[in-house]
């Protein structure tokens, strides 16, 4: 088992050090040879679009949130399962671990209508890069980027603590309900999730089109 571990770790171990060498490599390349403004976040960033930042935080909140209820639901069901061979009584009580699991991804599910409410409107390339529709691409992709990673973790959290409620209740009928108390607590990390990403998103406007520099859409010929 220990060699197991040990080949485990030692593996991203040596993943993580090719990695950063290479990445080391590539910067002090970029920069010795004079290329060092290549490597400009800023310019990417207002390069980019808002509405893929807004997007890309949509996508990311519900594709996370699903992936830590898959998770939680395939733990703990496998463990329902193995568990129910051996103590058939526990195959009824214990599904509400899986509804704990389910609830993850209707959290992302909730975060991601409230968040694509705000790309109601298709502003023109002249009028997008605007500091409110900056603001509201930023918003919405941190906003969803954190919902997603704390779902993730709770469908994680939830369906260990299930899995480990279903095998405890098979060994002992009076351990289901203590362990329930600490799935309980897992399950609200998604809920301070979803708390956190709408008070992010909470006060971003919808994408609009501004009229304060029409000037610029004649001078790039799209007016």
């Amino acid at each position: 088992m220990s060699l197991m571990g040990y080949s485990y770790y030692s593996t991203y171990g040596i993943v993580a050090y090719l990695t950063t060498v290479t990445i080391s490599i590539a910067a002090l390349y970029i920069l010795f040879t004079g290329d060092g403004t290549q490597f400009n976040p800023g310019a990417f960033l207002e390069q980019t679009s808002p509405y893929a930042f807004a997007l890309v935080g949509v996508g990311l909140n519900i594709g996370l949130s699903v992936i830590g209820a898959g998770w939680g639901i395939w733990v703990t069901g496998s463990s329902i399962l193995g568990g129910g061979v051996r103590a058939p009584r526990i195959r009824t009580k214990n599904l509400i671990s899986i509804i704990f699991c389910e609830v993850v991804g209707i959290y992302g599910v909730i975060g991601s209508i409230v968040f694509s409410a705000k790309l109601g409107s298709s502003p023109t390339q002249a009028t997008l890069y605007t500091t409110a529709n900056y603001y509201t691409g930023f918003s919405l992709f941190w906003g969803g980027l954190t919902m997603g990673c704390c779902n993730l973790l709770c469908g994680v959290a939830v369906g260990i603590s299930g899995s480990n409620a279903a095998l405890a209740d098979a060994a002992d009928p009076a351990l289901f309900v203590k362990i329930l108390v600490i799935e309980v607590f897992s399950s609200i990390l998604g809920l301070f999730g979803l708390i956190v990403g709408l008070l992010v998103s909470g006060k971003a406007a919808e994408f609009a089109v501004s009229h304060i520099i029409p000037w610029f859409g004649i001078m790039m010929g799209l007016r």
